[in-house]
C-alpha cells in the first residue's frame, strides 16, 4: 500500500515509521477474519485494513472526521491481526499514531470524561476506595518467606490489581518464596504507561516510561534478576518500550535492557522446578488474554505449565478472539465489549468447568461480571 505522507503535526521520524508500516500492508484481507469488531459490525472501516486506510488518508491529506475517530476508538488493540498478518504489519504501532492525530476531533465532554477515567484509574489515592467496593477477592492464605534467598526479582504491582484482587500478587510472592526467590514489589503508583498510551496521552505515558526505566535499571544493577509481570497487559507494554524511542535516543538501549529482563510470571516459571507445587482445581478452562497470545506471543505457555499438574487442555471456540476487556475499552465501548464477553463466556463454559482462569486482571474482572462461576488468575490455584 503506497503512502506519501505530508502531515505536519507529527515528527519526520514518526512519519517514516507510519509510512513503512502502511507500505508493508499488501491489502490481502487476512486480518478481516480475526478482527473482533469486523466480525460483529461487518464494516470494513472497523477492520485493521479499513483503519489503515483512514490513518493513511489522515496522514496524506489531513482528511479525517469525528466518525474516523470513532472507528479508531472501536479497535480493541487486541493485535490478533498482527498474529494473522503474513506481511508482518505492525498495526498496533500505526494505530497509536492514528489515534494521536485524530484526537483533535474529540468533543470536549468526551475528552473530559476520558481524562477523568484515566486519572481515577491511575491515581492510587482515588482508586483505592473505589477499588474496595469492586474488590474481586481477598488474600486467602498466609504469607510465606523464602528459607534461603537464591535470587531476587521485581514484581510489578500494577495500578488497579492491588485494590481489586490483592490475592494475585500475594500468591505469586508465596509461590516464588517456595522457590527461594525474594520478591520486591513495585508501588501501586508505578504505572507501566499502557493506559495513557492507548488513550492518546502519549506525553504522560512517556514520563512514566522514562521514570520506570531509570528506576528499574538501578534495581537491575543492584542484583534484581528479572522484572515480573502478573498482568499480561502491563507485560506487553513494558516489552514494547524500545519501540517508543528512536535508536539514537539514550533511552533506547536502556529500554532494550528493561524489555529483555521483563517476563510474564508464566514465562519466568516455565523453566523452574515446580514439583513442590500443587493445583487446587483441575476442572478449569483457561482464557488466554490477547496480550499473552498476540502481544507477547506466549500462546499456550500457561496451559503447558498447568498440564504439569494434571490439567487437561480444553478446546475453546474462537480462543483467539478478545473477551472485550481491552484495558479501559469496556468502560468506553460497552455495547461491543459486552457482546464479546457474552460470546467468550459461552465458549469458555461449553466444557462445563468449575472455574475460569486467565492471566490478566482486566480480563478477570470483565469476565467475572458476566460469569456465574468463579474467575481467577491461574497463579492463585498454585498457592496451596
Amino acid at each position: 500500500m503506497h503512502a506519501e505522507l505530508t502531515n505536519s503535526t507529527i515528527s519526520e521520524s514518526t512519519q517514516d515509521k507510519a509510512s513503512q508500516i502502511i507500505e508493508s500492508c499488501v491489502h490481502c484481507g487476512f486480518c478481516l477474519a480475526t478482527c473482533p469488531t469486523y466480525q460483529i459490525l461487518g464494516d470494513e472501516l472497523d477492520s485493521p485494513r479499513g483503519r489503515i486506510y483512514l490513518i493513511k488518508s489522515a496522514l496524506e491529506q489531513n482528511q479525517f472526521t469525528q466518525k474516523s475517530l470513532s472507528h479508531m476508538d472501536r479497535c480493541l488493540t487486541c493485535r490478533s491481526c498482527e498474529t494473522t498478518c503474513p506481511s508482518g504489519v505492525e498495526y498496533g504501532q500505526l494505530l497509536e499514531i492514528g489515534r494521536e492525530i485524530m484526537e483533535s476531533k474529540r468533543g470536549k465532554f468526551q475528552t473530559l470524561y476520558r481524562y477523568l477515567v484515566r486519572k481515577a484509574l491511575l491515581t492510587p489515592i482515588i482508586f483505592k476506595p473505589i477499588g474496595y467496593f469492586y474488590r474481586h477477592s481477598k488474600i486467602s492464605s498466609k504469607p510465606i518467606k523464602p528459607e534461603t534467598i537464591q535470587s531476587r526479582v521485581l514484581l510489578m504491582g500494577g495500578c488497579v490489581q492491588p485494590s481489586l484482587a490483592p490475592n494475585i500478587n500475594h500468591s505469586i510472592k508465596n509461590i516464588l518464596a517456595k522457590l527461594n526467590i525474594e520478591v520486591l514489589e513495585s508501588s501501586q503508583g508505578q504505572c507501566c504507561g499502557a493506559l495513557d498510551q492507548h488513550l492518546a496521552a502519549s506525553s504522560e505515558a512517556m514520563k512514566k516510561v522514562k521514570r520506570n526505566i531509570d528506576n528499574w535499571i538501578a534495581q537491575l544493577d543492584s542484583g534484581v534478576e528479572a522484572i515480573i509481570s502478573s498482568a499480561s497487559g502491563c507485560g506487553v507494554m513494558i516489552k514494547d518500550y524500545p519501540k517508543l524511542f528512536k535508536s539514537s535516543d539514550p533511552y533506547f538501549k536502556k529500554a532494550l535492557l528493561v524489555s529483555s529482563k521483563t517476563k510474564d510470571i508464566a514465562e519466568f516459571l516455565s523453566n523452574k522446578d515446580l514439583s513442590g507445587l500443587h493445583l487446587s482445581e483441575l476442572n478449569i478452562t483457561y482464557h488466554e488474554p490477547c496480550t499473552m497470545q498476540h502481544g507477547q506471543q506466549l500462546g499456550g505457555l500457561v496451559e503447558s505449565i498447568l498440564s504439569q499438574f494434571g490439567y487437561i487442555k480444553k478446546p475453546v471456540k474462537d480462543s483467539h478472539i478478545c473477551c472485550g476487556s481491552a484495558g479501559a475499552y469496556s468502560i468506553f465501548e460497552t455495547k461491543i465489549s459486552n457482546q464479546l464477553r457474552n460470546n467468550k463466556i459461552d465458549n469458555l463454559n461449553a466444557s462445563k468447568p468449575n472455574m475460569i482462569v486467565t492471566s490478566n486482571i482486566g480480563c478477570l474482572m470483565h469476565l467475572q461480571k458476566g460469569s456465574s462461576i468463579p474467575v481467577k488468575h491461574w497463579v492463585e490455584l498454585l498457592d496451596v
